[in-house]
C-alpha cells in the first residue's frame, strides 16, 4: 500500500468504535477521524474531563466513558455498559514510568498496557462484532516475559525493559487471540498495529531525565500524532490480514504511512503466547469465551 492516510477511511456510518485512552494523543487523533467518516465513537478515558474536552471537539458522533485500566473493577464497570460495539481499539497505555503498582497489585505499565485490555477484551469481545485493534510498539523487540517475576516484585525495577515487556506482551496477546478466534471458527479479527516515532504526550510523562531528551527528539525525528494514528486507523477499518501488525512503512518503521510491520521472534512463541494468556487470565479473572 502506498500513502493510506485518514482521507481513505471508508464511510462507517452505522458503525460503532471503541478507543481507549482518546483523550490525548494517538486515541484522539484516532476518535476524530473515525468521526469524521461517519463513525460512533466512544472515548474510554480514564481523565474523563479531557475526554469530554475532545468529544465536544467532535461533535455528537462521541461519547465518553470512564475507564481505568488500572483498576478492574473500573474495566468491569465499563464493560458492564457496553451493549456492542464494531470495533475495540485497545489504544492507551504508560510509557517508562517509575515503579507503581495499579489498583490489582500489578506493575504499572503491564497493568495498564496489557492486563487492562487483556481483561478489557475479554469482557467484551461476545459483544465486538468485527476485530480488535491492539497498539504495540517497536519497543515490544527489547522485551522478555519474565514469569517467575512478571510484576516486578523480586528484581531491581528497569522502566525501560519493563515497557519493553508491556509491549512485547501486547503482541503476544494479539496475535494468540486470532490463532483462538481462528480455531473457534470466529470471523472476527485480531490485529496489531504501532506508531513508529510519534510524538505524543507518553514521551513527556516517564518523570525522568530522559524527557526533555525526548521532548528534543520529538520537535527534530518524530512524525505527527495524526501520521502515527495512521496503522491503527487502518488497521481498525481497512481489509486486513487476519493477525497482521501494521506500522509506518519508512525508515526502519519510525516514519511514514502503514504498511505491513515485522515482529521480533520472541512476539511469535507460541508456548509463550500460550503461557501468558493463561497466566493473564488467572491473574485478571477474566475467562475468554469464543463464539462464531
Amino acid at each position: 500500500m502506498t500513502r493510506w492516510d485518514a482521507s481513505n477511511i471508508a464511510d462507517q456510518t452505522g458503525r460503532t468504535f471503541i478507543v481507549t485512552g482518546a483523550n490525548s494523543g494517538l486515541g484522539a487523533v484516532a476518535a476524530r477521524a473515525l468521526a469524521g467518516a461517519g463513525a460512533e465513537v466512544v472515548l474510554a478515558c480514564r481523565n474523563v474531563d479531557k475526554g469530554a474536552a475532545v468529544a465536544s471537539e467532535i461533535g455528537p458522533r462521541a461519547r465518553v466513558a470512564r475507564l481505568d485500566l488500572a483498576d478492574l473493577a473500573s474495566v468491569r464497570e465499563f464493560a458492564s455498559s457496553v451493549d456492542g460495539a464494531d470495533v475495540l481499539i485497545n489504544n492507551a497505555g504508560v510509557m517508562a514510568v517509575p515503579l507503581g503498582r495499579t489498583a490489582d497489585g500489578f506493575e504499572s505499565q503491564l497493568g495498564t498496557n496489557h492486563l487492562g485490555h487483556f481483561a478489557l477484551t475479554g469482557l467484551l469481545l461476545d459483544r465486538i462484532s468485527d476485530r480488535v485493534v491492539t497498539v504495540s510498539s517497536g519497543a515490544h523487540a527489547m522485551g522478555s516475559i519474565d514469569f517467575d517475576d512478571l510484576n516486578w516484585e523480586r528484581r531491581k525495577y528497569q522502566r525501560w525493559n519493563a515497557y519493553g515487556q508491556a509491549k512485547l506482551a501486547n503482541l503476544l496477546f494479539a496475535y494468540e487471540l486470532q490463532r483462538r478466534l481462528t480455531a473457534a471458527g470466529s470471523s472476527k479479527l485480531s490485529v496489531a498495529a504501532h506508531p513508529g516515532y510519534a510524538a505524543t504526550e507518553l514521551q513527556s510523562h516517564t518523570e525522568s531525565f530522559f524527557d526533555p531528551l525526548m521532548s528534543v527528539g520529538n520537535r527534530l525525528f518524530a512524525q505527527s500524532a495524526e501520521m502515527g494514528a495512521l496503522p491503527e486507523l487502518y488497521a481498525a477499518t481497512a481489509s486486513v490480514e487476519p493477525g497482521a501488525y501494521y506500522g509506518p512503512s519508512s525508515l526502519g518503521g519510525l516514519r511514514g504511512y502503514p504498511g505491513r510491520s515485522g515482529s521480533s521472534k520472541a512476539s511469535k512463541d507460541e508456548r509463550v503466547a500460550a503461557d501468558l494468556w493463561e497466566l493473564s487470565e488467572k491473574l485478571t479473572g477474566v475467562t475468554y469465551t469464543f463464539g462464531a
